[in-house]
């Protein structure tokens, strides 16, 4: 079931700068960075032992497809560059159909999400206060509401296995300056609406997204790292979203749903690492999932 899948990259003609949950980061010269994005899963910040044969590859070809979707919104980091072309003969099965060739930026220390409907951490808080990072909303909404506008709420980014802060604009504009942080909410907004309504004609809704920004050596703000996949969003299928209840999407539905009833010496799985090792069935519907979203959004 895994044979062909790559759970972790050993690329040894290049520096490695980062080991995230999915991808490996590594430098290329002083201006650009290799992304490889392995088979790796992680579901309630913890890395599954198993990977999920072809989600890299699937995830980047997600990510090139939503660059080129979203040109003429903001620069991206994408340099053109064949990924093939910076690594060993040997090397290059690891990199093949998964990776990504990047200018080196300076990361933002936040990461810009936009909500369109009302779920997960952003449900949860509305229903203790009545809004969301610091933005009113209406009342009487529910589990999976359609928001009246998207809105933008900003998180800190955490450390590996911590979970990311939800935090207000106002805390943002503090860490990075009001003028940064508006133009990142501005872009955020109009990023998001136009990848929803091309989702929507393909039977996809895309409830929320995170977006990452970075700065190149000239201070161009530059939108970089991964976008719009199944990670990094939330994807439900149109037909089978209803207000009031958690639809089902289109990324971890099955393994978070298989680890909340799993059972590891009789208990319940705590939530912290090793996660149980997860059933072939699993791993495969998994796999379908993803492959489906991709297939719906390219057809």
């Amino acid at each position: 079931m895994t044979a062909s899948a790559l759970l972790e990259s050993s690329i040894t003609s290049l520096p490695l700068l980062a080991r995230g949950k999915v991808r490996e980061n590594y430098a290329v010269g002083e201006d650009r960075i290799l992304m490889i994005a392995s088979d790796r899963l992680s579901a309630f910040d913890v890395i599954m032992g198993e990977p999920i044969p072809g989600k890299g590859a699937l995830l980047t070809q997600m990510a090139l497809f939503w660059f080129d979707k979203l040109q003429g919104i903001v620069p991206n980091h994408l340099t053109g560059d064949d990924p093939l072309s910076v690594v060993s003969e040997a090397e290059k099965a690891q990199v093949k159909d998964r990776s990504m060739l990047v200018k080196r930026l300076k990361p933002l220390p936040v990461e810009a999400v936009v909500r369109g409907y009302l779920a997960g951490s952003g449900w949860a808080e509305y229903q203790k206060n009545g809004e969301v990072c610091g933005v009113k909303l209406p009342a009487g909404l529910q589990n999976a509401s359609k928001l009246p506008e998207p809105i933008f709420t900003p998180a800190t980014k955490a450390e590996m296995g911590d979970h990311d802060e939800n935090i207000s604009f106002d805390k943002m504009v503090a860490v990075i300056g009001a003028d940064l942080a508006t133009r990142v909410r501005d872009i955020s907004i109009e990023l998001y609406k136009r990848a929803a309504d091309y989702a929507l004609t393909k039977g996809i809704i895309i409830a929320d997204t995170k977006f990452e920004f970075g700065l190149d050596a000239d201070g161009t703000l530059t939108l970089m790292d991964e976008v719009l996949t199944p990670d990094s969003s939330r994807y439900w299928p149109v037909e089978s979203y209803a207000v009031g209840i958690n639809p089902p999407s289109y990324d971890k539905q099955f393994v978070r749903d298989w680890l909340e009833q799993a059972r590891v010496d009789g208990k319940p799985w705590g939530k912290t690492a090793p996660a149980p090792a997860l059933p072939d069935e699993v791993i495969a519907k998994t796999a379908a999932k993803y492959q489906e979203a991709l297939q719906r959004l390219t057809r």
